[in-house]
């Protein structure tokens, strides 16, 4: 699934590992040879200059092998991150392309780990396995070639040993995966605990909920913490067999190779046989090393499974919002916004939100939508710029069904301000010329301000447009984040607006001076206001009252008053004296 993603570049730094390691694996399979050559050197007396140049050639032989393997390490290494970068790139890139319905397929806590824990796993793995896996099986198989002409007492020993250790191996895998496999969900468990608290915490103290939170959080980590140890209870085994039987091969190989030596009676033969034996032993070690490669290879093999099917979930999962073929230029009728018939249920539900809502909103003019709590008032509005698409009927933009429209062209049209303002670190230049607005001027980022009823406070600032904004916007008042946000439409100059309950943390002055501002500022542009203050849409053209998804009313302020019970009833609830 993963090798997939590998590059050009990357596939011919593999070569150049195998070429790295095909090199190391011959230096280390030479230095036997050598040893073979000093021992029966030593036998027949030879010169003492002849064996110390076998011993220079070893020595050689050594440090060409650490040479050649450093270099391997290193590109194993550089080619291992740069695939995860790939991996995190087409991640991030993947899920910039979603919807909200898309997100809510997968928890933020999920898509967190994924883009980093997992991609961590996938890291540390490939940078070994780039090694272990290719030398390996070279290693294995030219050793076995040098023995196989060796006595067959020896290689049969050989034989066994490996035998039982990929026996044991196998077993102790089988009852290891299931537990490897849910490591990856507790994770994610703790990363979402920890995402809430931090973000929660000051809600915590407020509630002295700290016990709760502590308890919370310890249920999730004990849970990880429980299937970790089961993992190394059941996995930690691997590793003292493996280097057991390297100590029992070689000690079954010195008993064997004595019996041999003892049935002999010429005392030449019994020194060749000696030191057969003792090159038989390095290359049998070299085998057994293969095999414990492999076993390492393959004691971390579900972790990297797991983390890679998950991290494949998110690069390929196809949202079902597909762009359609128009653009912004294509619209016949710009500015308008309409409703035909629209109906939308949550997907996984049966619980319909909208049910048969029509409108239609003309260039330059303001509608409002009012309800009570989940009246369906923030979901209509999301059906505008496609974070959901109606389960029925039709929404239009610019007289075309937003269905039909590139998601690039669709944004262009549209000033989206969420219900939860969005502040992003940097400055506030950055985050009022937010995106494809880098363009803009330093006058339009004022003009924007001005209108936001921010401009006093960036005048204050000591930076001016260049002061920072911290993560989240936590130097700022939530009043503060939500005109930024509307800051940053109003830079945009869309030809529609899309306000969802924007105004909510402004007091009624500060709510009055920017409506009028944008009337002023921004009068050819068609509003879309979600309130839950009568006040902030009085001098709406149209308000639509919601209630459990239907639309119960419509028309001016005025004229709800008059037809409207639920409307009457919200405002009378919020405003003194209406004969005013």
């Amino acid at each position: 699934m993963i090798l997939k993603y590998f590059r050009r570049r990357d596939w011919l730094m593999v070569a150049c590992c195998v070429a790295l390691i095909t090199g190391t694996v011959y230096l280390d399979l030479r230095i036997p040879e050598y040893m073979s050559e000093i021992t029966y050197r030593l036998q027949n007396g030879e010169s003492p200059d002849i064996i110390a140049s076998y011993g220079v050639n070893m020595i050689a032989c050594a440090f060409g092998s650490l040479a050649l393997a450093i270099c391997t390490a290193t590109l194993a290494s550089r080619t291992a991150a740069a695939l995860c970068r790939t991996l995190r790139q087409r991640q991030f890139s993947q899920i910039e392309t979603w919807s909200r319905q898309d997100l809510d397929s997968f928890s933020v806590a999920s898509l967190i780990t994924r883009s980093t824990n997992d991609v961590y796993q996938i890291q540390q793995f490939m940078g070994r396995a780039i090694n272990m896996v290719i030398k390996a099986p070279i290693m294995a198989i030219w050793a076995l070639y040098k023995i196989t002409s060796s006595a067959f007492e020896w290689t049969a020993v050989t034989a066994v040993a490996m035998v039982i250790l990929l026996v044991s191996m196998t077993v102790i895998m089988s009852k290891g995966i299931p537990y490897i496999r849910k490591m990856q969900w507790f994770v994610d468990a703790v990363n979402a605990d920890t995402r809430e608290e931090l973000e929660g915490m000051r809600t915590i103290r407020a509630y002295n909920a700290r016990d709760h939170a502590t308890a919370k959080f310890e249920s999730s980590s004990d849970n990880l913490l429980d299937n970790s140890v089961r993992v190394l209870r059941i996995m930690s085994p691997m590793r003292p067999i493996a280097s057991s039987m390297m100590s029992f091969l070689t000690l079954a190989i010195y008993w064997v190779g004595a019996a041999l030596i003892s049935a002999e009676a010429d005392t030449n033969t019994q020194m060749i046989l000696f030191s057969d034996m003792i090159v038989f032993t390095s290359y049998a070690t070299q085998v057994l090393s293969s095999v414990m490669m492999a076993s390492g290879i393959l004691r971390e093999l579900p972790h990297v499974m797991v983390s890679s099917r998950r991290i494949e979930d998110v690069i390929t999962h196809e949202s079902p919002l597909r762009d359609g073929p128009m653009t912004a230029q294509d619209a016949t009728e710009p500015g308008e916004v309409s409703f035909e018939h629209v109906s939308f249920t949550y997907p996984g539900t049966d619980n319909e939100i909208l049910h048969d809502v029509s409108f239609t909103v003309r260039k330059g003019e303001t509608l409002a939508i009012i309800g009570p709590t989940a009246s369906g008032k923030s979901t209509l509005l999301n059906l505008i710029p496609r974070l959901y698409d109606a389960t029925s009927g039709r929404v239009t933009v610019g007289g075309r069904d937003v269905r039909e429209y590139g998601e690039d062209d669709l944004n262009t049209m549209l000033g989206y301000i969420p219900q939860t303002a969005v502040v992003f670190s940097g400055s506030m230049r950055e985050n009022v010329c937010y995106g494809r607005m880098a363009g803009k001027t330093e006058e339009d980022a004022m003009r924007a301000l001005r209108i936001a009823q921010l401009d006093d406070l960036v005048a204050r600032m000591p930076n001016g447009l260049d002061s920072d904004v911290s993560q989240h916007g936590w130097n700022l008042s939530g009043g503060q984040k939500q005109r930024l946000s509307i800051a940053r439409a109003v830079c945009k100059d869309p030809p529609i607006y899309l306000f969802d309950d924007s105004f909510s943390a402004l007091d009624s002055k500060t709510d009055r001076n920017l409506r009028d501002a944008l009337a002023r500022e921004t009068g050819g542009a068609t509003k879309i206001i979600v309130a839950q203050r009568v006040g902030t849409i009085l001098d709406a053209d149209k308000i639509i009252v919601l209630e459990h998804g239907r639309v119960v009313g419509s028309g001016r302020h005025s004229e709800l008053m008059e037809s409207c019970a639920l409307y009457r009833e919200i405002a009378e609830s919020q405003l003194e004296d209406f004969d005013d």
